[in-house]
């Protein structure tokens, strides 16, 4: 496997968790998203990549998305999570610090 192939497997999963913590924090859209996502460079996406991840996870009603107009410009389409949708992000976050801690101690213990 090519280096490359497995950051692509790791980011995919990593990233709807990235999202929805971000989201969790206040209405935010997409374009903002790609904005604070590209702080990470492991974690930068386009709208390419961005937009259908949305779009998903409205449909599964994980968020819900509603227009507000902007200050600079037209209207923006903003994302908030829904019930489910913070359901789903606590038990992500519980399985990421499941792993996340597990691989540390694999990372930084010896093993017997």
């Amino acid at each position: 496997m090519e280096m490359s192939e497995w950051t692509s497997q790791v980011r995919r999963g990593i990233l709807e968790y990235c999202i929805l913590q971000l989201i969790s924090k206040e209405p935010r859209y997409g374009y903002e998203l790609v904005t604070l996502l590209d702080q990470w460079e492991p974690l930068a996406v386009t709208e390419g990549t961005l937009y259908p991840l949305l779009r998903r996870l409205l449909k599964d009603h994980y968020i819900e998305s509603f227009w507000k107009e902007s200050e600079s410009g037209p209207p923006r389409k903003y994302y908030s999570l829904t019930d489910s949708g913070r359901r789903l992000m606590e038990l992500m976050s519980v399985e990421w610090n499941k792993i996340s801690s597990a691989v540390e101690y694999i990372q930084f213990n010896p093993l017997k």
